[in-house]
């Protein structure tokens, strides 16, 4: 399951507020009201507190280089590294401005750093990973269409998100954040399938 959230008018930096409140937000409930539930899990949760650091796409790749790991600048980070990156911290944290070669159309570009994404990527501390993933959104039709052609994807697949955009739409910023990778941090569990109520997995959990 994944939650979406989207937030007219907004910056990319408004949306990483609103996520990092929610993150907040939720810890701090589940510390309130179910502390016996992850004491029985033997989980030792502390209060997230805003704001989160924030690691630049570039910064990410230096630290990511001084662990002894090696991305090609203009590639979305693997997620062996993202995990390594999140294992080096304590707290919850913020990847930004990726290179537009390594994200979707849809994400806005910066007008004012041509190739740079003003998006990002919210990261749980502890190796737990990626726990949410927003940006501003494109929503200038001409920028979308170009967007489109320089990825290779074919415009004719987008032809009603593209005859929405020639309508006009107003700007917004947001992020999608996965259920089961909040629950899996909050309780500290080995792999997302175990945050499922009923999870399947070839060759780990028998299926019908």
């Amino acid at each position: 399951f994944q939650v979406d959230v989207e937030v007219k008018g907004a910056s990319y930096h408004d949306a990483m507020r609103v996520a990092e409140g929610l993150l907040s937000y939720v810890v701090g409930r589940v510390l309130e009201e179910n502390w016996r539930d992850l004491e029985a899990l033997g989980r030792y949760l502390e209060p997230v507190r805003p704001p989160f650091p924030r690691l630049t796409y570039d910064q990410s790749l230096e630290r990511l280089k001084a662990m002894g790991f090696e991305v090609a600048r203009g590639e979305e980070i693997p997620w062996n590294m993202e995990e390594a990156l999140s294992a080096s911290f304590t707290t919850p944290f913020f990847l930004t401005d990726y290179p537009k070669t390594a994200r979707g159309f849809y994400d806005r570009e910066d007008p004012e750093r041509p190739g740079v994404l003003r998006d990002f990527d919210l990261v749980y501390p502890e190796g737990f990973g990626e726990a949410a993933s927003g940006a501003e959104r494109e929503y200038e039709y001409e920028k979308v269409l170009k967007r489109l052609k320089e990825s290779g994807e074919d415009p004719s697949e987008y032809g009603w998100y593209l005859e929405m955009l020639r309508g006009g739409i107003s700007p917004s910023a947001g992020f999608g954040i996965g259920v089961e990778r909040l629950t899996r941090y909050i309780c500290g569990l080995p792999a997302v399938w175990e945050a499922r109520p009923y999870p399947k997995v070839p060759g780990i959990v028998p299926t019908p």
